[in-house]
């Protein structure tokens, strides 16, 4: 998956939490991705893949500013967990690394081989769901999410399963939503400064079409060190003044409030 667009209109009615949801949103969420969202985001995936420095998040945070892929990234195998287009992958591909990216939308994916040809790279394109990756234990020493599975899979299925996949020592960076954005935004327009649920059992976003997950701080603390994570930093990004205004947040709030953050923790050897 990738970032959210201003051209989305997520529709926001009956929005609940819950810890013990049921478990329909990967099939929802593919539904919206293949029918919906991949329209929207398959004509920008040419622009991703030919950036020379990699930016990330809403905000176009440059890589330089945030150093979000972790050194002897070259000769690295790397796995990228709701890659979308894959532009990610692209993008560690041109560092030295050895990508695969899964993701659950064979549209999405059908854009990605697109861009392969297009820029001459190749690398695994899997189908398939980012909370069940079919490859062995300890095969990958980076694992990496830029809204993807960091936002759309259940964080207590893709957390634990990306620590299966690394090799001890390995790293896990993805970058989310604030929780401070998830309680301020309302079932329609972009986030407020008025607080519209509860954080106690913040977890599950049920927009009607499509499902999010956002964890409070506390609660993502515990699932990454139960799964023998340690945490090496956790980057609140304020937007900057030349930003644009999206349909779920407006560029001035994100410059007085974090609306996304990236997460870097290290597998324990």
């Amino acid at each position: 998956m990738e970032i959210p667009l201003p051209e989305q209109q997520h529709r926001r009615s009956n929005v609940s939490m819950t810890h013990d949801a049921p478990a329909d949103h990967v099939e929802q969420n593919r539904r919206f991705w293949d029918d919906e969202a991949a329209a929207w985001h398959g004509p920008l995936a040419r622009d991703h893949w030919a950036q020379v420095e990699p930016s990330w998040g809403l905000w176009s945070t440059p890589e330089s500013q945030v150093s979000l892929l972790p050194d002897g990234i070259d000769g690295m195998r790397t796995i990228e967990l709701g890659c979308g287009t894959a532009y990610v992958s692209a993008w560690l591909a041109r560092a030295g690394a050895h990508p695969v990216a899964i993701d659950l939308s064979e549209k999405q994916l059908a854009t990605a081989r697109a861009m392969q040809a297009e820029f001459g790279l190749d690398f695994p394109l899997v189908l398939g769901n980012a909370e069940k990756v079919p490859y062995e234990d300890n095969t990958f020493g980076l694992a990496i999410s830029e809204y993807g599975a960091s936002l759309w899979c259940d964080p207590y299925q893709w957390i634990p399963e990306a620590a299966r996949l690394l090799v001890p020592g390995g790293r896990l960076v993805f970058s989310r939503y604030s929780p401070l954005f998830a309680l301020c935004v309302p079932p329609e327009g972009p986030a407020s400064t008025t607080l519209s649920r509860s954080q106690f059992g913040l977890t599950r976003l049920d927009w009607g079409n499509h499902v999010e997950f956002v964890l409070p701080h506390g609660e993502m603390v515990r699932l990454l060190r139960s799964c023998n994570f340690v945490i090496e930093d956790l980057i609140e990004i304020q937007a900057p003044p030349s930003a644009r205004d999206y349909l779920e947040v407006n560029a001035h709030w994100a410059q007085q409030w974090p609306s996304e953050e990236i997460w870097k923790a290290r597998l324990a050897s």
